[in-house]
């Protein structure tokens, strides 16, 4: 019996035919990089991602820009309110930093769920205003109405004509909180929630509230996107540096007394 030559390949090629792959471990290939705040926080590094580390034209720069990272206020400004979460999106790598900006605020579920109760009237409203940067936010605010200091009755709820004139209020308030401000004085506001005690002074002589809060800010839209403006956030931008204003006559140069100019050998 005599094989035909070339007919059976298989036997020729040393070894089974599918054989396993050598496993390489995944993170072998990987990178850490540091996730930087921008400088309206106090606590400026808020944690490490992983990355692919560049392999021919797939680069690892382009691998992080647009990821989210939603970090918890206690962490961004050590202090003690820990149910407000704020999202950053990654915009540029320097280095081996990975520089954020503002992507989102929101509340924790179970603090919204804590202040939802029985006998009492929910008032909630959201505006879509863009900021003086180009920013588009939608921002969203909760509240709910309280008992009077003396009052008897189980219930405190508001009548509807209050709730569309407490709601006109909120949506104004917030309108202009935003749309005067840029977004570094918005996420400023942000932080401590000054928009939501400003909405609760408003709104005492229509119903009193209490629970005022700034619960959800989403970014709609945002400006091209511009190096500068980013490192301003993180406070390494021109706006720090003293520009020196040259005038049309020149400038006065302190000079040690009998200075005397070099000699210059041609002209």
């Amino acid at each position: 019996f005599i094989m035909a030559v070339g007919k059976n390949k298989r036997l020729t090629k040393g070894g089974k035919k599918g054989a396993k792959k050598k496993i390489v471990d995944p993170f072998l290939k990987k990178e850490w990089y540091d996730v930087k705040a921008p400088s309206m926080f106090a606590v400026r590094q808020i944690g490490k991602t992983l990355v692919t580390r560049t392999i021919g034209t797939k680069i690892a720069s382009d691998g992080l820009k647009g990821r989210v990272f939603e970090v918890s206020l206690a962490d961004l400004q050590n202090d003690e309110v820990i149910f407000r979460k704020f999202k950053l999106v990654a915009e540029e790598v320097q280095g081996r930093n990975v520089l954020t900006n503002f992507h989102g605020m929101s509340l924790t579920r179970d603090k919204l769920c804590s202040m939802v109760k029985k006998w009492q009237t929910l008032i909630e409203a959201n505006v879509d205003v863009k900021t003086t940067d180009g920013y588009l936010l939608r921002v969203f605010s909760i509240g709910f109405t309280k008992k009077r200091n003396n009052q008897v009755k189980k219930t405190c709820y508001a009548q509807h004509a209050q709730v569309k004139a407490i709601r006109k209020k909120m949506v104004e308030i917030m309108t202009r909180e935003v749309s005067s401000n840029d977004m570094k004085e918005v996420v400023n506001k942000l932080i401590p929630d000054s928009i939501g005690k400003d909405i609760e002074k408003t709104c005492q002589g229509i119903y009193p509230l209490h629970d005022v809060l700034i619960h959800k800010v989403k970014v709609l839209k945002k400006p091209r996107f511009d190096v500068g403006k980013l490192m301003e956030l993180h406070g390494e931008g021109t706006t720090t540096t003293t520009k020196t204003t040259v005038t049309e006559g020149g400038e006065k140069v302190d000079r040690v007394d009998g200075y005397e100019p070099p000699v210059q050998e041609n002209v």
